[in-house]
């Protein structure tokens, strides 16, 4: 179902926006947006978001009408690293690809050359229902249809990656799920752990993170139930649901989708939603209803298998997580001081939650972690 145009009166929530951007800093991506209006004042953004910076902005609906309906301008940030493996070389011929097959999805159109998504009003999933507390009844149906069009969409209908870095199939039969796994694996600890060692190898050593890390994981994923390879969203968390004023659930953001093991999407959302374990379990059940009823064998040893795809969330989490910090923390000399703590708690939390996986003999204290960061800043100090 395409998504319908945004109403002139249902503008873009203070939410969604990262601040303005002062004329003479002006990205190529807001003098894009900015040409497309009569006004540059009338442009809300960049908006929230780590892979794209975003801009909202009213345009006439034609037609002759005085109405006017809110779009999305994207473009991917420069020089951005990216922690997880990319299948699909661009989101826009994805989403458009979609249109029919997945429910409250935006819709793109090409306005002056440029691609422009329908802006969905509304208020995220985690301002509406933050980590912590349980889902609606609405939304839990709503999820369970998402999790029913992944599965029915048929993965030949939309174009794959030719780059062999970045997408294509894992190696090995098609529907291989632990081939897909350790293609997974392989993309963490060489494009992200490795790739990123000659900056960040001191801090990671000093949190305890070994270049064999991963090497367990590869040993208990080594025997997966083969399942039907389906498309997967692959960033199913709070922020990329917006609860719309109807109360209905959309899905947005969908950079990081690929083709593969349905079951991974089931992990990757238990762990970014950070349910209750309650919850966990009924959304785990509702997953599995719906994809047996798409695709039957979608499921096919799920149980078994769903901890060992939660074990490489938590261990891929570790060397996102710390580089992000050290990132946020930045840029400069030194670290912010008024975020080191909070920080701290929060790296100290992850590798808590990866400490098994990873085989870490032991997890460092908040004051370990701070004083790690403190001491990565102090040796990459600039003159």
């Amino acid at each position: 179902m395409t998504a319908p145009p945004v109403s002139v009166a249902a503008q873009p929530s203070d939410r969604t926006a990262a601040g303005k951007v002062p004329p003479a800093r002006a990205s190529e991506a807001r003098m894009r947006a900015a040409a497309l209006v009569s006004d540059e004042s009338l442009l809300v953004g960049p908006l929230k978001g780590y892979h794209h910076e975003t801009y909202a902005f009213p345009l006439p609906a034609g037609g002759g009408s005085t109405a006017q309906t809110w779009w999305k301008c994207r473009d991917p940030r420069a020089g951005l690293f990216w922690f997880d493996l990319r299948w699909f070389p661009s989101e826009k011929e994805l989403v458009r690809a979609l249109q029919g097959c997945i429910t409250r999805i935006p819709a793109v159109v090409e306005r002056e050359t440029v691609s422009l998504y329908t802006f969905i009003e509304g208020r995220t999933l985690g301002e509406i229902c933050p980590p912590g507390r349980p889902l609606s009844v609405r939304h839990v149906r709503q999820l369970g249809l998402l999790f029913r069009e992944l599965v029915s969409v048929d993965p030949d209908r939309i174009s794959r990656a030719d780059d062999p870095g970045q997408g294509g199939r894992p190696e090995g039969p098609g529907d291989d799920s632990t081939a897909f796994l350790m293609r997974l694996i392989h993309f963490t600890e060489h494009q992200v752990y490795r790739r990123h060692a000659p900056r960040y190898g001191s801090l990671f050593r000093e949190l305890g993170l070994r270049d064999d890390g991963l090497d367990r994981l590869r040993r208990v994923g080594g025997g997966l139930t083969p399942r039907p390879f389906a498309l997967i969203h692959g960033d199913l968390h709070r922020e990329n649901f917006i609860v719309d004023p109807d109360g209905d659930l959309w899905t947005i953001d969908w950079e990081l989708a690929m083709v593969g093991d349905p079951l991974y999407d089931l992990a990757t959302h238990l762990h970014l939603m950070r349910y209750p374990a309650v919850e966990q379990g009924r959304i785990a059940a509702i997953w599995r209803d719906a994809v047996e009823c798409a695709r039957p064998g979608s499921s096919d040893g799920w149980e078994r298998d769903l901890p060992v795809l939660l074990a490489y969330k938590r261990a891929q989490s570790v060397y996102t997580d710390v580089i992000r910090t050290a990132l946020a923390l930045g840029p400069g000399p030194e670290p912010q001081w008024r975020l080191l703590s909070q920080a701290a708690r929060r790296i100290r939390k992850v590798l808590a939650a990866a400490a098994e996986p990873l085989g870490l003999p032991r997890v460092p204290t908040v004051q370990e972690v701070g004083g790690a960061y403190v001491r990565w800043f102090t040796a990459n100090r600039t003159a």
